[in-house]
Formats: structure tokens, C-alpha cells, sequence
């Protein structure tokens, strides 16, 4: 299950307290202060974990919290430092404060590390305040107090291939085809209710991370439907297979159904609009032998592909190998192209916080 964003409460430790402590030993009249500090408090850190890919771990625990420091006792005697609560959080995760919205970070390379939440710091015992003038001190400090703070993490998945297009288009058959993953397909609309991830193998030990984007219908930009919600997912992939209908069943022009999936993408972000797609023509195995050319070469010029277009049946699973070859392909141009390049093809369109404060 996929649970792209969750509430998560944070405590860090508090300090432990310093101790007014004297030398008590035979023979030794007068020891003078021996007080140890206090242990510093736990911090609370976030983790970027590249096995996980969902943040589900976060509804059945919301509440996060480190260990107190422990006091210090005599003979100089420091506590305990509380254990840090380490939190794997999955690549691509937004941290936001739920206080003000504003954004903290954004892991999304593997094994970054954010302090969000740090210990309190231990206290000081007596011994650090004695002096000539100060020979026996009483004084000692508190520890720090904890840190509490409410987060809203978000996730945006990190795919190679992104695939989009209207319901019923045929994203979750085609997910199904290439990859081990199951999402639910049945033939009526949003019968896909949240993103699903799927890994395609393909020949010479390579594989493709493919994601499928439901929801998307017009004013999806704008929160209609499902698509305002997962549009976000669609940032993070190298490249966007577009999977047009060759055959709709309510009798819509395949052309106008690709326009109008493009112009959400172009509204909720100017760099979706940028990025490398493929066009691919699905469910040509409902159109008869004998047109099949014909319906081809007409959505092929409404739509303004170049070269030999990409035609496949998810269902039969035709063309399967060939299509995910032509992924890998863009998915690579996007990986190793220069910034700002443009990614020419056929059928194709460009379109921690560290360290810690010092003591007083």
C-alpha cells in the first residue's frame, strides 16, 4: 500500500541535569567539588532509505521520540548521552513544519541525514564553577529541555519512467505486463486510486522503475479528480510514457484525449511541460487488421509524432520488448544529456543540519 503523506510527531531528549556534588573520602579533608554534567538529550533524524517507497510505517506510528540524557553524580562522573531516534524515511520525501508549512528538506539522495529535532544539552555539575575565590560552589545547571515538533512529510516517487494518461487509458494492464505488480484493473474509470510502482526487467540485466500516475482528467491542475493529489509524482521521473487509446470506448478523438492530458501537465508545472515523453498508441489490438494502418498514421499526424510511432497492446502484450527498449533509451538521454539539451527521437517529445551548538 502506498501512503504518500502522513503527520509525524518528534520529541528529542532532554539534558540531563548537572549534580552539586563534594569529595567524601578518607584522609582527604576538604575534597573540594567533584560534580559531574548531565548526558546530552537523544536527537530525533530522518534517514533517506533507498528500500523503502512508502511512508505507511507513519500511520500506525505518528509519534517519534528520543531518550532523556541521564544526570551526573559525583567523582566527576558525566551521564549518559540519550539514544538518538533514527527515522528511515523513503527517497524523495519532503519534510515540511506543520506550524508554518515551510519547507525543511528534501531527501532524495540515499543515506542524507537531517537532525530535526535536537537533544537538549546536558548540565553542567559544580565543578565547573569552582574558582580561588569559589572553592566549595553549590551551583549546578538544568538540562536543556526537549524539542517537540509536528512534521508533514510528502512524498514524491522517484521513477525512471512515469506513466500518464486518461483513465482507462490502460496504465495499470500495461503496469501489470511489464512488471511483478498487480494493481487493479477493471474496465471503468479511477479503478486505480493511488500511484503504484512496478520494476520492468529487460535484456542485459537492466531494469526500468516505472510508475503509474492515476487520476489524471481535465482540470487536474487545477483539483479535479484524482489528479491535483499525484501530479507531484510525476516530477521526480527521468521521462513520461504517454499511453494514448487508439480506440476509446466512448468514442473520443485520441488526439484531443492527448492534448488534453498534455495541457495538465503544462498547467501544474512549467518543467512537465519540458520533459522527455513517449508517446505510446495502446489497444490496437481492438482495432480490425484491416484499418489498423489507416487509424495509426491518422492520430500519429493529429498528434505531431515523428518516426515510426509506438503502437502496442498491453493486453495481448504486443510489442511489449520493443516499447520498454524505447524507454530505456529516452530514460538514458535523460540520465547522461546536458543541461538544458534537448532529447530529439522518434515518436518521442521533449517536452542536515550538523554539529552542535556550544556550550554557554
Amino acid at each position: 500500500m502506498l501512503v504518500d503523506e502522513a503527520i509525524v510527531h518528534v520529541r528529542s531528549g532532554r539534558g540531563g541535569d548537572g549534580v552539586a556534588h563534594f569529595r567524601r573520602e578518607k584522609f582527604i579533608p576538604k575534597g573540594g567539588p567533584d560534580g559531574g554534567d548531565g548526558g546530552d538529550g537523544g536527537d530525533v533524524v530522518l534517514v533517506a532509505d533507498a528500500h523503502l517507497d512508502t511512508l505507511l510505517s507513519f500511520v500506525h506510528q505518528p509519534h517519534r521520540r528520543a531518550s532523556d540524557g541521564e544526570p551526573g553524580s559525583g567523582s566527576d562522573c558525566h551521564g549518559r548521552k540519550g539514544a538518538d531516534c533514527v527515522v528511515p524515511v523513503p527517497l524523495g520525501t519532503l519534510i515540511f513544519d506543520e506550524a508554518d508549512g515551510a519547507l525543511i528538506a528534501d531527501l532524495s539522495d540515499p543515506g542524507v541525514r537531517l537532525v530535526v529535532a535536537r537533544g537538549g544539552r546536558g548540565g553542567l555539575g559544580n565543578l565547573h564553577f569552582k574558582s580561588s575565590t569559589n572553592q566549595a560552589p553549590r551551583e549546578c545547571t538544568a538540562g536543556g529541555p526537549a524539542i517537540e515538533r509536528t512534521l508533514r512529510l510528502e512524498l514524491k516517487l522517484i521513477a525512471d519512467i512515469g506513466i500518464v494518461g486518461l483513465p482507462n487509458a490502460g496504465k495499470s494492464t500495461l503496469l501489470r505486463a511489464t512488471s511483478r505488480a498487480t494493481p487493479k484493473v477493471a474496465a471503468y474509470p479511477f479503478t486505480t486510486l493511488t500511484p503504484q510502482v512496478g520494476v520492468a526487467e529487460l535484456v542485459g540485466d537492466r531494469r526500468l522503475v516505472l510508475a503509474d500516475i492515476p487520476g489524471l482528467i481535465e482540470g487536474a491542475a487545477a483539483g479535479a479528480g484524482l489528479g491535483h493529489d499525484f501530479l507531484r509524482h510525476i516530477e521526480r521521473t527521468r521521462a513520461l510514457l504517454h499511453l494514448v487509446d487508439v480506440a476509446p470506448l466512448d468514442g473520443s478523438d485520441p488526439a484531443e484525449n492527448y492534448r488534453t492530458v498534455r495541457g495538465e501537465l503544462a498547467g501544474y508545472s512549467a518543467e512537465l511541460s519540458t520533459k522527455p515523453e513517449l508517446v505510446v498508441l495502446n489497444k490496437i489490438d481492438l482495432v480490425p487488421d484491416e484499418e489498423r494502418s489507416e487509424r495509426i498514421a491518422a492520430i500519429a499526424k493529429a498528434i505531431g509524432l515523428a518516426g515510426e510511432p509506438c503502437v502496442i497492446s498491453g493486453a495481448a502484450r504486443e510489442n511489449i520488448a520493443a516499447m520498454l527498449e524505447r524507454c530505456w533509451t529516452i530514460a538514458e538521454k535523460r540520465t547522461h544529456r546536458r543541461w538544458g539539451e534537448a532529447d530529439p527521437g522518434a515518436g518521442e517529445r521533449t517536452g542536515a543540519l550538523s554539529g552542535r551548538h556550544p556550550r554557554p
